[in-house]
């Protein structure tokens, strides 16, 4: 670390992000739905900001992915109308998305329950509108979705294909599981799962003369890692664009791709427990533990520098409290360089949870400076 004061005066903890680092991570990914010839439609969950999501597509306002209505909504407000609402729909949102509808989005809503299904098409009857439907196929996570062999499957579809306001729009999947491989050949083989279900649930919807519609896959190990996309018509990677910990370990990126940190303020020493203390705990960074199974265990997140370069022993955030982060390494830590009051940068595990607390991105170019600050989405 160099004797330059980076960031001094910004209120902490706050939430950086790396102009130069994310147009990287963006332009890689767009290279390579160019080469499989998969279009792109980012998951906006795990950064929530507008101006983010205009990067991952070149500069323009393209289609994206979101996990909750109060997303599409934003996004929907600043020119974003093409919206995959990636979450089980149920009755009581059937107003709020027939109002995003109302003002031009072309939402897709994602189903995996007939009766829910039957509750949609009699919704839409009563208020004369109608939806865009996407099938949730379970490739393996086990979380929400039909099994493509599923007689409920086809029953769905075809509650839906005779519902005068209702049309399936296409197929869903998400490889989940993704994130507890140990290897680039796991990913890819749950890339290939998640292909598999999507193209079988094709092929059980032809059988049963029903259209399938959009083809629609991923998650951001199997969207990187990936070694096969035949039949596949998009991708719904995220947190690609700013990467994590967790990210860096599954192979998706490298430490230096990470373009998203907390900036946080040493607030106290003890020497004798060779540990410091930051302003930055667990509202701030989040108490997600997803690096505990990995190889490496960051704790509640890997500590560098103000100006982002490695700090001797790889400090981790060992123990949170609200508004405390607890600090140690497994070398002395170099306390003369770490006086309170000096700043340091907390790479986060997990990118989505961390960003979630915040309201706003304060933008660093190549020379650490503070260029810009980007408002984001929060809540539901």
């Amino acid at each position: 670390m160099s004797d330059k004061i980076y960031h001094s005066g910004l209120p902490t903890p706050c939430l950086l992000v790396d102009r130069g680092k994310l147009q990287r991570n963006a332009n890689a990914m767009t290279a390579r739905a160019e080469e499989f010839d998969f279009a792109l439609r980012p998951h906006v969950k795990t950064t929530k900001c507008a101006e983010i999501a205009r990067i991952a597509h070149g500069g323009s306002s393209g289609p994206i992915t979101v996990s909750t209505l109060h997303e599409a909504d934003y996004f929907l407000g600043r020119g974003f109308n093409d919206i995959t609402y990636a979450v089980c729909i149920t009755p009581n949102k059937f107003g709020a998305a027939a109002e995003l509808v109302s003002r031009g989005a072309k939402l897709k809503l994602l189903l995996a329950d007939a009766g829910i299904a039957q509750a949609l098409a009699t919704f839409t009857e009563a208020q004369a509108c109608s939806f865009d439907v996407m099938l949730e196929i379970d490739s393996g996570e086990h979380r929400t979705g039909f099994v493509p062999a599923d007689d409920a499957f086809i029953e769905t579809a075809t509650i839906v294909d005779a519902a005068q306001n209702l049309r399936v729009a296409g197929l869903l999947t998400h490889g989940g599981h993704s994130y507890g491989c140990r290897s680039v050949s796991e990913i890819v083989d749950v890339a290939e799962q998640e292909r598999e279900s999507l193209l079988q649930a094709k092929r059980r919807l032809a059988n049963a003369g029903l259209e399938a519609g959009l083809i629609s896959s991923g998650s951001t190990p199997t969207a990187v890692l990936g070694a096969n996309f035949d039949g596949i018509d998009e991708m719904r990677p995220g947190v690609y664009l700013v990467g994590d910990l967790c990210q860096w370990q599954l192979g998706t990126c490298s430490r230096d791709d990470i373009a998203i940190a907390v900036l946080a303020t040493v607030i106290a020493h003890d020497p004798s427990r060779n540990q410091l203390v930051i302003d930055a705990g667990a509202l701030a960074l989040s108490k997600d533990r997803s690096t505990a199974t990995m190889p490496v265990d960051f704790g509640y997140g890997l500590v560098v520098a103000a100006d982002g370069t490695a700090l001797r022993g790889d400090p981790t955030v060992q123990g949170v409290h609200q508004e405390h982060g607890e600090v140690t390494a497994p070398t002395p830590l170099p306390f003369d360089s770490l006086p309170i009051g000096s700043t340091v940068r907390v790479l986060p595990n997990h990118a989505c949870m961390t960003a979630a607390a915040y309201d706003r991105y304060l933008v660093v170019d190549a020379s650490e400076q503070v260029v810009d600050e980007w408002l984001k989405t929060a809540g539901w």
